[in-house]
This record gives C-alpha cells, sequence and structure tokens, in this order.
C-alpha cells in the first residue's frame, strides 16, 4: 500500500512517465537499426529491380527488332526472285559479265581446288616417296650406264672376232 501511495503522488506519477518514456526511447534504439536495414535492404532490392527491369526491357526491344527483320527477311526470300533485275549502272555491266564468267570458270575448277587443298597434309608423304623413287632412278641410271659399256665392249669384241 506504501508503493501504491507513492505512485499517485504527483513526484513520482512524474518518476513513472519519465520511465515509460526512457523504456520505449531503449525500444526505438533496439528497433531503429532493424528498421534501418529492412528499409536499406528494400530500397536496394527495388534499385536491382528496377535494373533488372530495363535490362530485360533492353533485351526485349532487341529481341522484337531481330523478329521484324526475320519476318522481313523471310517474306524478301519468299518471293520469286525470276524475271527481275537488279539496278546497277551501266558502267559496271562490263565488270558484272566479267566477274560472273570468272566465277563460272571458279566452279567448274572447285573440284580441282578441293582435291589440291586435300592433298596439302599428303605433301610431306608425296615427297618422300619422290625420294625415293629418284634415288631408285640413280641406281638405274647408273645400271644403266653400266650396262651399255658391257654392251659396247661387247660389240666391239664382235667386231675384232668378225673381223678375224
Amino acid at each position: 500500500s506504501l508503493v501504491l501511495t507513492c505512485r499517485r503522488t504527483p513526484c513520482f506519477a512524474k518518476f513513472s512517465e519519465m520511465e515509460e518514456i526512457i523504456n520505449m526511447e531503449a525500444e526505438i534504439n533496439e528497433v531503429q537499426p532493424l528498421l534501418l536495414s529492412v528499409t536499406i535492404g528494400s530500397t536496394l532490392q527495388f534499385y536491382f529491380a528496377g535494373k533488372k527491369c530495363e535490362i530485360l526491357q533492353d533485351m526485349n526491344r532487341h529481341l522484337e527488332a531481330i523478329l521484324k527483320e526475320k519476318s522481313a527477311l523471310r517474306k524478301r526470300l519468299l518471293k520469286h526472285r525470276c524475271q527481275e533485275s537488279l539496278p546497277m549502272e551501266a558502267t559496271f555491266h562490263k565488270c558484272i559479265v566479267e566477274l560472273l564468267t570468272e566465277a563460272v570458270t571458279f566452279i567448274e575448277k572447285l573440284e580441282s581446288h578441293l582435291q589440291s587443298v586435300r592433298r596439302i597434309p599428303q605433301i610431306p608423304d608425296i615427297m618422300n616417296n619422290m625420294d625415293t623413287t629418284l634415288s631408285k632412278t640413280e641406281v638405274l641410271m647408273i645400271e644403266l650406264e653400266e650396262l651399255t659399256e658391257q654392251i659396247l665392249k661387247w660389240e666391239e669384241l664382235q667386231k675384232e672376232v668378225y673381223s678375224k
């Protein structure tokens, strides 16, 4: 009952109010960092969400442009180009004719060009075979020279035998 009477008096009432204010300030001080981190977190989240949204919008615009080009290209490819002529100045007609002639010649020789390119990895083997063949040819030439000398000697002997 002493406590009850003490609290009712204006002096202790003021003390009680001050205690409540201090308790509230302590609670605010506890909650304030949490509120600040939540606020910063949500702000950053919104910022990055906005950046992601911008990136996605840019990608979307790019893809739309590609799709428009693709459909336009598809339409152009589906059109028949037969009996259509390309607009070209008359001064270039001669060059185009020469270019087409060279292109036709190249296409005609394309298979031999491709075979030549395919042979490039085989060149070392071909060179070794050529060296071997050259060595064999040299040996045959030496043998042929020796045989020729023997034939000439035999011929001289035959002439001597017939002349006696």
